[in-house]
């Protein structure tokens, strides 16, 4: 009976995966991509690069998903309440139209950022009764094994994972299997890893949705947002913020591991973790938004990463804990995407890529450019900058594997050379203002780098 309902709840499966029917969810702690069948289809708990709970956007039939859709399968249309990362998918089935409200809490209490590792999802019919499924299948991480389940009188309790994983809700439990019912009120549902919700879930649920609504609306409207194209820009700012993981200042290149670059093309790459070339770009367009917390939380990461390693021997990319263990494995037992494969999990991309030291100075840089920030000009990030551009300056025109990360032999790249040119050229700019004595050394090492890109490039 149970093979039954969920095969009958995996109708909306027909048909290939699309990219742009997922919405994005995320707190800057983790994240979800729920499927227009209001189907969550990606989630890691309880970080970015940790394990998937929810994986059917690499395995169909035996990722796991959290369902809460049409009881016939049909798909919903969304779109964001306005200026949040709160997600509504509008159902609209022959016995009525209902809307889910997916987000997961982020707003400032007791004066710091809550920001807790839990998934909320609200479903309500406008009117009608119409009929839905809720199905909650959670799986123990890469091995895609179902955990055991413990039911509760208002909970399911997922066991085996390596912090308690419960969905609470007012829906009552024999409806949590996948079976179609009624939706005739409002109802909760939460997800959370770690500490079980111990209060009423329909009050919890409502002061959350409010919080964490007016906490992302207060964050759009403190973007410098140009006339033209606001609503585009604005969902972008929303979305790269997501991307933030608060912890550590970490900033990931994505939410996902094993997309194809092209169907059949087999670069299937694991984006799952901090690039810092591409932390230094996500740290531009904070800037011109006028949003600077960003960097000084990355500033944190990269001392911290920086201090494990006195020469400076910085990789590439790294785990949003700082950490370096990425070896790259085949999971030969997944499908992946619409079955385009391979899947990969960590990321050998760590070959000697000399751009990121002149990018790391131009991401610190600006703190000793603007006096709004003369409080962060610390002598340790005075000390790293000069650390960082020396390194650029000495690996000018020695070879390394270039920004595209193609596997292959290493060779001088006119891009790394051009970084540690602009290394040494805000440099003696950044002198010229704090350590005169400084800058003219700053300048001559500039000057030297420019002629060698002009002669060999």
């Amino acid at each position: 009976m149970r093979d039954r309902i969920q095969s009958q709840a995996r109708v909306c499966y027909a048909v290939l995966m699309r990219l742009e029917d997922l919405g994005l969810v995320g707190n800057c702690q983790f994240s979800a991509l729920i499927e227009n069948t209001g189907a969550v289809v990606w989630c890691c708990l309880p970080r970015f690069d940790s394990e998937p709970v929810f994986s059917s956007l690499l395995d169909e039939r035996d990722g796991g998903r959290f369902l809460v859709g049409a009881a016939d399968g049909s798909r919903g249309s969304q779109s964001y309440l306005d200026n949040s990362n709160v997600l509504e998918t509008v159902f609209r089935t022959a016995d009525g139209t209902f809307r889910v409200l997916d987000f997961a809490p982020r707003f400032q209490q007791h004066e710091r950022m809550f920001r807790p590792t839990q998934l909320f999802r609200i479903a309500e019919p406008p009117d009608g009764a119409p009929r839905i499924r809720v199905a909650c299948e959670p799986r123990l991480g890469w091995s895609k094994a179902p955990p055991p389940v413990i039911q509760g009188s208002n909970h399911l309790q997922f066991d085996g994972f390596a912090s308690p994983l419960r969905l609470t809700t007012d829906i009552p439990p024999s409806c949590l299997g996948g079976q179609p019912f009624a939706l005739t009120e409002r109802r909760h549902l939460a997800l959370t890893w770690g500490a079980p919700i111990e209060e009423p879930l329909p009050d919890l649920s409502e002061r959350f949705l409010h919080g964490t609504t007016q906490y992302w609306r207060r964050w759009v409207k403190h973007c410098n947002i140009p006339p033209m194209f606001q609503q585009e820009v604005i969902r972008s700012a929303l979305t790269l913020k997501l991307h933030c993981f608060d912890d550590t200042g970490a900033i990931i290149a994505a939410m996902t591991t094993s997309i194809p670059e092209a169907a059949g093309s087999g670069r299937t790459w694991d984006y799952r973790y901090c690039w810092l070339r591409d932390a230094y770009y996500a740290l531009e367009a904070f800037w011109l938004l006028g949003h600077f917390e960003e960097r000084e939380n990355f500033t944190v990461f990269l001392l911290n990463v920086a201090g494990d390693h006195p020469d400076l021997a910085l990789a590439p990319l790294y785990r949003v804990d700082g950490g370096r263990d990425l070896d790259e494995h085949i999971l030969e037992h997944w499908p992946g995407f619409n079955g385009d494969g391979p899947v990969r999990i960590g990321n050998a991309a760590a070959q000697t890529q000399h751009d990121i030291f002149g990018e790391m100075v131009l991401a610190l840089a600006p703190v000793f450019f603007d006096d709004r920030f003369s409080a962060e000009r610390t002598p340790a990030a005075l000390a790293l900058l000069e650390r960082l551009a020396r390194k650029a300056i000495a690996l000018a025109g020695t070879p390394d594997a270039g920004i595209w990360e193609h596997r292959t032999h290493a060779q001088p790249r006119t891009f790394s050379s051009l970084m540690s040119w602009a290394a040494a050229d805000r440099m003696a700019a950044l002198a010229a203002r704090h350590t005169p004595a400084r800058a003219a050394d700053w300048h001559r090492a500039a000057e030297a780098i420019r002629d060698q890109i002009v002669a060999r490039a």
